[in-house]
Formats: C-alpha cells, sequence, structure tokens
C-alpha cells in the first residue's frame, strides 16, 4: 500500500466539513487480477436531495517536489488508470483529483494548466491547506 500524501489528514478534514462521510481509506480497487489504491473513498451526507448518496474517489497530491508540471504528468497518469478501472467497476463512483490552492491559482490557472484541465476534463478538488477546506470543484 502506498504512503499517504502529506495533505491526506487536511483533505479529510476539509471533505467532513463540507458534508462528506469517508468510507474507504485507502479506496481498493481490484481489477485483473491487479489492485490499487486510491487515497479517499467518500460519500456525500448532507440532505440535499441532488447531493445524497453521491459517491466519490479522491486522489490527493501535494506538489511539494521541484516541478509541479512533472508531479502534474505523475498524477494524471495515475488519475487516468484510476478512472479507467472506476469506470469498469464502479461507474456511479467520480473520481477526483485534489490538490492545494497554490497549484490551481499558479500551474492550473496558467495557459498551459488549462489546456490540460480541458482537455482531459480532468475533475478537481481544490483545498485550502491551512484552513482545511474545500475551495473549489472543477468542473
Amino acid at each position: 500500500m502506498p504512503a499517504r500524501d502529506i495533505y491526506h489528514d487536511t483533505v479529510i478534514h476539509a471533505l467532513e466539513a463540507d458534508g462528506w462521510q469517508i468510507t474507504h481509506d485507502p479506496l481498493t480497487l481490484s481489477y485483473g487480477g491487479r489492485e490499487l489504491y486510491v487515497d479517499l473513498g467518500a460519500q456525500r451526507t448532507t440532505i440535499a436531495a441532488e447531493k445524497m448518496g453521491q459517491k466519490i474517489a479522491v486522489e490527493i497530491k501535494s506538489f511539494l517536489g521541484l516541478s509541479p508540471v512533472q508531479e502534474l504528468e505523475q498524477a494524471i497518469g495515475q488519475y487516468q488508470v484510476y478512472h479507467s478501472v472506476l469506470r469498469e467497476t464502479e461507474s456511479d463512483r467520480k473520481l477526483y483529483l485534489a490538490v492545494p490552492q497554490r497549484i490551481k491559482e499558479g500551474l492550473l490557472a496558467e495557459r498551459f494548466g488549462q489546456l490540460i484541465l480541458n482537455s482531459l476534463q480532468l475533475q478537481v478538488l481544490v483545498f485550502d491547506e491551512q484552513q482545511e477546506r474545500i475551495v473549489s470543484w472543477i468542473p
């Protein structure tokens, strides 16, 4: 099982504050004799009828390395693998890539980042690592 991201607990607190219940930590995906581990699985617990029972999987990335572009490349590869397996095994669960707000305001706000977000149709959860809150969901 892979090591937890530095923001693992931060994202758990942010999701819980936003009305999500953590159901898996980690969420194990099995397919074709292989096991994969998405950081978190969660289910919406608030009363809003259109969101009640909604299920998500969240892969958390800190982007603390020297090259944010290289980290994005690795994160996207992992995201696409998980997305493919989820489509086959749990098609009702949406996958999100969780990133700190500074990445959304930096790399993902740049022309390059916008191209990647739009062309790959990534679903991103942006969190404030200081306040442990969700800032936005993309899209």
